[in-house]
């Protein structure tokens, strides 16, 4: 008899990170929701044999659309999962609680009230949390028990899940007309055994002063086991093309030591740069900073550039099979947008033990 797989559909998907720990962890996803086309070519091609649609989710009709074709498949939802926008929370954006962005995530509420999947995970900003009282969460909270779900939040530190990153991101996780209530898994890894910048990506080729092919050979064997993790289903390399900087970047960046920023240049330079991680070469022995949508703020710990796509691809847990379409401009923003799939995972194996079958 074949094994059960959980269905799972991911809307708002982006690339596709959250799904993809899902993915890998045996779940079957159905089906990938976004409104930008080049992203929904990486979800597709990176999630077996998902489906991906073009929709605007601030017009609730879409969720028809949806809902017509897991009828059409005669698919059984038993997890909807989804990162909406909520800009107006986050404490990296103006946090305005008005943002008509922050109501997105009543599309998911909706659909969820219409197909009532078993449960229900949401992920977000921790501003969600703290911004004007908690506001956002509340809402959410309230308005998935409204519909029968107990909505647990939580906020979970990516480098105590063996991902070579800092980052905070809360996940709400809700059980339809249950009884328990969610229990997140434990840190899997303690402070002293975070996985390092180094370790995630020390064996991708150097690229300095080249740009690098579309396809690359690894040039040695993995040097940690992040990177057989990371290596297990790839022979090849992808995304990895190099950014050759104005002499000037390459000057300044030159002059900034490992782990430091702009503050550490000779204090006639100083002046020159006004944001506060401008200039900031990662720490070779640390988890990076939070990977971002390809500002050129964050530079690699040794060369004199900015890491590559693969490379921050690496450091948010994306495995090398995961390939990125569209330009590169685009394929930063899918990566520095994603959930690390570790993550995903992380909750997704957790998640089994509350489904039924």
């Amino acid at each position: 008899m074949r094994k059960y797989k959980y269905t799972c559909l991911d809307l708002f998907s982006g690339a596709g990170g959250l799904s993809r720990g899902f993915f890998d962890a045996g779940y079957d996803v159905v089906l990938g929701v976004d409104f930008d086309e080049m992203t929904l070519k990486s979800f597709k091609e990176n999630h077996g044999s998902a489906e991906a649609k073009k929709l605007d989710l601030f017009n609730h009709d879409n969720i028809d659309v949806i809902i017509d074709f897991l009828k059409e498949r005669n698919i059984k939802l038993d997890v909807l999962v989804g990162g909406p926008p909520c800009q107006g929370f986050s404490i990296a954006g103006p946090r305005d609680k008005n943002d008509k962005r922050n109501t997105l995530y009543q599309a998911m509420v909706e659909l969820a009230e219409r197909v009532k999947p078993q449960a229900v995970v949401l992920e977000n900003v921790p501003g969600m949390l703290q911004t004007n009282g908690g506001i956002g969460a509340k809402r959410i909270v309230e308005d998935f028990a409204a519909i029968g779900y107990k909505m647990e939040p939580k906020l979970l530190y990516a480098p105590d899940y063996g991902i070579p990153q800092i980052r905070k991101r809360v996940f709400f996780v809700g059980l339809l007309n249950s009884k328990e209530t969610f229990v997140f898994p434990e840190p899997t890894v303690d402070k002293e055994s975070y996985v390092t910048c180094e370790d995630a990506i020390c064996d991708l080729p150097a690229l300095e002063n080249i740009y690098g092919d579309e396809v690359q050979e690894y040039p040695c064997e993995p040097l940690s086991d992040y990177q057989k993790e990371m290596r297990k289903k790839s022979d090849k390399i992808y995304n990895h093309i190099g950014t050759i900087h104005d002499k000037k970047t390459v000057k300044m960046i030159s002059l900034v030591p490992e782990g430091k920023n702009y503050k550490a240049l000779p204090e006639e330079y100083q002046g020159l740069y006004k944001y506060h991680e401008a200039l900031t070469r990662y720490n070779s022995k640390k988890p990076s900073l939070t990977i971002n949508t390809g500002h050129r703020s964050h530079f690699h710990y040794k060369y004199n550039r900015i890491p590559t796509v693969r490379e921050s691809a690496r450091l948010q847990s994306f495995p090398d099979d995961f390939i990125f379409y569209g330009n590169k401009s685009q394929q930063y923003k899918q990566v520095g947008n994603a959930v690390p799939p570790m993550l995903g995972k992380v909750v997704a194996e957790r998640l089994k033990l509350y489904l039924r079958k």
